[in-house]
This record gives C-alpha cells, structure tokens and sequence, in this order.
C-alpha cells in the first residue's frame, strides 16, 4: 500500500461533510504518535492562563492524580473521536465533560481558548515536526471537527478557519499568559508524569523535561518560570523529531487505527472503563 495511501483518502472526502471522518483518519491512522503529543502540549498550553491553571491546581486532581486526568482526558475525547457526536458512547462522553466543566461556571472565553489550542497547536506541530503537513482540506476538517465540538459545549463566538484560529491564540497568550504558583504546580506535575511514558523511562527525567523544555517556545517557558533551554538543545530536539519524520516517510501506512486507549500512556484501567464513570464528579455540579 503507497505512503499516501490515506492523504489520497481524505482528498475523496468533503471537508465540510466529512470532517469527523479526516480527522479521525489523521489521529488514527496517519499520525497517531504525533496528534498525541501535539494535543498533550496543547492541554500543557492551556495552564499557563492564570484562571486556567489556577483553577486545576484548586481541584487538586491534576497535582494528586495527574496519571488519572491525564486518562480520562484522552479517553473522554478519545470516545467522541472513535465513535462520533451522534452515538450514544459520543453523547455520554460529551456529557461527562460538559458536566465537569458546567461544575465551575468557567468563562466562554477561557473555554473557546482551550478549544482553540486542539486545533492550532497539532497544525503547528505537524507542520515543524510531522512526516508530512496537512493539506488545505484537512485543516479546514480539523476545523469543522472542533467547531462542532465546541457548539456541543456550549462555546460562543467559536473561530471559522484556521486562520482565525491562530490568530485568536496568539492574542489571547500574548494578553494572558502570566505566572501563577498553582499553574505552575501542575505544570511541573504533568512533566513528572511525563518522564513515565515509556521510551521516556529509559532516560534520566533530568533529560526529558530539558527535552521538553526545548520544544516550548519563550513565552510558554516565562510564563512557567522554566529555564530557557540552550540553542544547543533545541537544535537537538528538533533534530530528533525531524529525524524522527524522515524515517516515518519510508514506512507503510498504519491500517489499524491506534486510539488513546490504545497508548501506553494510559494505564488508570487494566480492566476496562465506563465511559460514564471517567473524570471527576464535583459537588457543585
């Protein structure tokens, strides 16, 4: 089967139609890994938004149970990508979400932001560190992906392009990103997390938050407080990843799709979950 075996299936589809399907093909089957680690760093984007990451620290559950938020985020999502809004493990994963958010009364535009992060950073990352960009057509399906998503959370005033996407991201960091003690407790709990993940294991959790911290851009860093990585690692991660792409090219593509629950990353549920029973379940909800 050629390379672009599912770039040539996604040119056949309609964007505006067929979105939920592009993007599940370019999370499932055509950069699995990647959509992963670009949507982690969105998530990671979004703590740096004081009244964002302030109110995650409150919870305690990202700082006590960061494995466990980290799961059922991705199996949450991951349910309304493998099984679409109009199903009924769809429904009752957007209903799980919605009722945790509905629990805190957090701002349309805190929301719109966060949802705003899962549609640029992925392109962004895709587009530095993926095997191939996406073409014009799949970024306006992502788009139309979390355009219907956010209208099923209730955001307002959700972007109609990718454009207007970026440009509402920058904005928004560029009047909000600031420090804050508690954002920065969940921050650093996400990074421990991370130096779990297997490959990750295997090396010192000193080099993989230094790795991390190579691939976050100055603004990011400030905001947490973080050292600012030397030039010398960040030509080395991106190095790494863009070596990383160029082999990915001379692979077949994937047939089986690879979900989050698919991941080694997610290891809250040896036994299997109910969709309805994942994330938190705050009194004020």
């Amino acid at each position: 089967m050629r390379r672009d075996h599912w770039a040539r299936r996604t040119a056949q589809l309609d964007p505006a139609a067929d979105f939920a399907e592009i993007y599940r093909i370019l999370v499932a089957h055509e950069f699995p890994w990647d959509m992963n680690q670009s949507l982690s760093f969105a998530l990671f984007r979004t703590y740096a938004v004081p009244s964002i990451g302030r109110l995650l620290a409150e919870t305690g559950e990202f700082v006590r149970r960061t494995q466990k938020r980290y799961d059922d985020t991705g199996l949450i999502l991951d349910a309304i990508l493998e099984h679409g809004l109009d199903s009924a493990t769809g429904r009752s994963a957007l209903r799980r979400m919605n009722q945790m958010h509905g629990a805190y009364g957090i701002p349309n535009d805190d929301l719109r932001y966060v949802l705003t992060t899962f549609v640029v950073v992925p392109m962004r990352w895709l587009d530095r560190y993926g095997w191939r960009r996406l073409t014009p057509a799949e970024r306006v399906a992502s788009c139309n992906y979390y355009r219907a998503l956010g209208r099923n959370m209730g955001i307002k005033d959700i972007p109609e392009t990718h454009e207007e996407f970026a440009a509402l991201l920058d904005a928004f960091e560029r009047e909000h990103f600031a420090f804050d003690p508690g954002a920065r407790a969940v921050a650093d709990a996400t990074l421990a997390l991370l130096t779990t993940f297997p490959p990750n294991h295997l090396a010192p959790a000193a080099v993989v938050r230094r790795f991390s911290y190579a691939l976050m851009d100055d603004p990011l860093l400030a905001a947490f407080d973080y050292p600012r990585p030397t030039a010398l690692e960040r030509r080395l991660a991106t190095g790494a990843l863009r070596a990383r792409a160029r082999l990915l090219r001379r692979r077949p593509p994937r047939i089986e799709p690879r979900f989050a629950r698919d991941l080694p990353n997610i290891r809250s549920y040896p036994g299997g979950y109910d969709i309805a029973a994942l994330g938190t379940f705050p009194r004020r909800a």
